[in-house]
């Protein structure tokens, strides 16, 4: 994978930024709403006036419903619908707004040979690496259909809790590498905060915003991309080696401000 430097957002020219641009795209967990919450007001309003201004898409890691409870089920009034692209589970899922509720366009799952063999891969090395939870917040592995997900300490776990577990990676890197070995045809990578999500290979959020960028048939340089992970070993990391203009947030509140200046950014060009 190429090397790529991705900016903080305070060090980006938003002129340059958003001259051209004809998407803006957002990871979700801890870039636009903390991980399992939904929006904040103030991300909401922002979130949902920029769908007025640009197309915007989420490309989630997550399962289709934690897109609609922090995301969908908080956008204003005034929000148009039909400028969202919804990208749950990697980019694996594709929903649009059909007038009346989200539509699914597309889908690819995993076979259920190799649901089976990630589910059995994921407990088996967990447990090995002593990572695995004898008392979890629910679920700790999930099965979505096109991704398995690993969730260490269960899927609805405390914020402050998943964020204090692993701050350095090396817990989740350490069981991404073991599973990998594993199942050397399918996509292992490092989550969120206590995750480890498997999909089909080639399948991470570069595929999404190729895809995103096939779709509305424009250049994938054209897409703005904002996300916290985006360290070689992040999830987001993948966007940014695609060719979109990435950008580094550490959470909500950068992103809040970012968004403020994309959106004077995007009045004065239209002004």
């Amino acid at each position: 994978m190429a090397v790529v430097s991705v900016p903080m957002w305070n060090d980006v020219d938003v002129d340059a930024l958003c001259s051209g641009a004809r998407v803006v795209a957002f990871d979700l967990d801890n870039t636009l709403a903390r991980s399992k919450k939904p929006m904040k007001d103030d991300m909401a309003e922002r979130f949902s006036l920029l769908t007025t201004l640009i197309p915007v898409a989420v490309v989630s890691g997550g399962k289709y419903a934690l897109v609609t409870s922090q995301i969908t089920d908080c956008l204003t009034a005034g929000a148009n619908r039909f400028h969202l692209h919804l990208m749950p589970t990697s980019g694996t899922r594709y929903y649009r707004w059909d007038g009346r509720d989200w539509e699914q366009v597309f889908a690819r799952d995993l076979s259920d040979e190799d649901r089976a063999k990630a589910i059995e891969s994921l407990e088996r090395n967990a447990k090995a690496q002593g990572i695995w939870s004898d008392a979890p917040w629910g679920e700790r592995i999930e099965d979505r259909g096109s991704q398995i997900t690993f969730s260490a300490l269960g899927q609805n776990a405390p914020v402050e809790a998943k964020e204090a577990w692993d701050p350095t990676n090396e817990k989740k890197n350490r069981l991404a590498q073991a599973v990998a070995d594993d199942l050397p045809h399918l996509a292992v990578r490092s989550g969120g905060s206590t995750s480890v999500d498997i999909s089909a290979r080639g399948i991470d959020k570069s595929f999404a915003v190729r895809e995103l960028a096939r779709i509305l048939d424009i250049d994938v340089h054209q897409i703005i991309f904002v996300g916290d992970r985006m360290d070689p070993d992040g999830n987001d990391y993948p966007a940014a080696v695609a060719g979109t203009r990435a950008v580094r947030v550490t959470g909500p509140a950068d992103t809040v401000m970012l968004c403020d200046d994309i959106i004077e950014c995007l009045r004065a060009q239209v002004g």
